[in-house]
């Protein structure tokens, strides 16, 4: 889709939209088509909630049952939620406080750290500077998190922001530095999931060591009209492993068996979506998780989510014993960097973004006729 000009005057459009809504007309650019991916959710997603302490522990007993589980949800729909997964629920609960106090900022408090054109960090509203129509009911606040010894990075985003951001960045700071390590451990079971040979040498984990991923906090508004309009709209992540901790109020919806399905919350918790990026890993035997937020005609959503994320120029590709395992390799070798760039000036994300960038990628690199 084409990118917007006048990015800034189009955030603060869509903000103003959100603060001062009225019921007698909707406006168009917040409305999604009806179409096949639209369908009202009727059922909970049950069960897919597996619990980490064995695992954790190095139990091996407790490692296989957990792998087991992982590799029945991701081979099914590639979406489960973890319990007992080592990540402070006191200091969750404060990440969730210092977002909403951030989102609850007058909008010019907001502009001082908008996004620059060309980049994914800062506050955006409705990826308005990037689109034009069908916008997500949202804000965003974006930064980066450095797993190469620099991991102040999250403390020094906020510290930019002014003094009085000093606690915030520290929460920060410590929430990317948690869930790095829960994104690692997961990066490692799902390696013994997939019965790669020798994986005790860790491929992924490896590969993911100098990670740059991308940290996000969702405001979702409350919404006079949400049956016209997603919070984000149905797509897969396009990262390979995508860690989210919600609120209580509820709205992430899955696609499975060829239907949507509602997620309930549970406080303690995480919940883990399989991206394009594994599934490409995976040599596409795990499916890259399909979902899509409602929003709330009665009161606001916030969600803080970690994007795992490889180094720009990393060299992506399945383990070789996998390609061999099934006989043919499903997809090109590739860099985040090439593979970002792609949803970021050449395709919005959606359910097909891993086909589409594959065709692309194929198509660019053939040497001219």
């Amino acid at each position: 889709m084409e990118p917007m000009k006048n990015g800034e005057d189009k955030t603060i459009e869509s903000a103003m939209i959100f603060d001062q809504q009225t019921n007698d007309q909707f406006p168009k650019q917040f409305i999604w088509p009806k179409d096949h991916l639209s369908q009202t959710s009727t059922e909970k997603l049950n069960g897919d909630v597996i619990d980490l302490q064995g695992f954790l522990s190095h139990d091996e007993d407790a490692t296989l049952l957990a792998a087991n589980l992982v590799k029945e949800s991701c081979l099914s729909h590639g979406f489960f939620q973890v319990v007992n997964h080592g990540v402070d629920l006191d200091l969750l609960a404060l990440a969730q406080e210092h977002g909403r106090s951030f989102f609850k900022l007058p909008l010019t408090e907001k502009l001082k750290c908008k996004q620059k054109e060309g980049s994914v960090v800062g506050f955006a509203c409705a990826h308005a500077q990037r689109y034009r129509e069908q916008l997500p009911w949202k804000e965003l606040l974006t930064f980066e998190y450095h797993e190469n010894g620099t991991d102040e990075v999250a403390a020094e985003f906020f510290n930019a922001l002014g003094s009085q951001y000093k606690e915030t960045g520290l929460i920060f700071q410590k929430f990317c530095r948690s869930m790095n390590k829960l994104a690692l451990d997961i990066m490692e079971l799902l390696e013994i999931s997939l019965g790669v040979d020798g994986h005790k040498h860790n491929y992924y984990r490896q590969l993911f060591e100098d990670a740059v991923s991308i940290v996000r906090c969702n405001h979702y508004p409350q919404c006079n009209n949400p049956e016209l309009t997603y919070g984000v709209g149905p797509h897969c992540d396009p990262n390979a492993l995508t860690i989210l901790y919600p609120d209580q109020v509820g709205g992430l919806e899955v696609f499975v068996d060829n239907k949507w399905k509602s997620v309930q919350p549970n406080p303690d918790a995480l919940v883990i979506n399989i991206g394009d990026t594994f599934k490409a890993l995976s040599n596409g035997k795990y499916k890259s998780c399909l979902h899509r937020v409602s929003v709330n005609r009665y009161e606001p959503r916030l969600s803080l989510v970690f994007f795992l994320c490889p180094k720009g120029d990393k060299e992506l590709k399945a383990p070789q014993d996998l390609v061999d395992k099934y006989g043919r390799k499903e997809y090109p070798d590739f860099t985040w960097e090439e593979f970002l760039q792609f949803t970021q000036k050449n395709h919005r994300a959606d359910d097909k973004t891993l086909d589409e960038f594959t065709k692309w990628l194929l198509s660019s690199k053939k040497p001219n006729a």
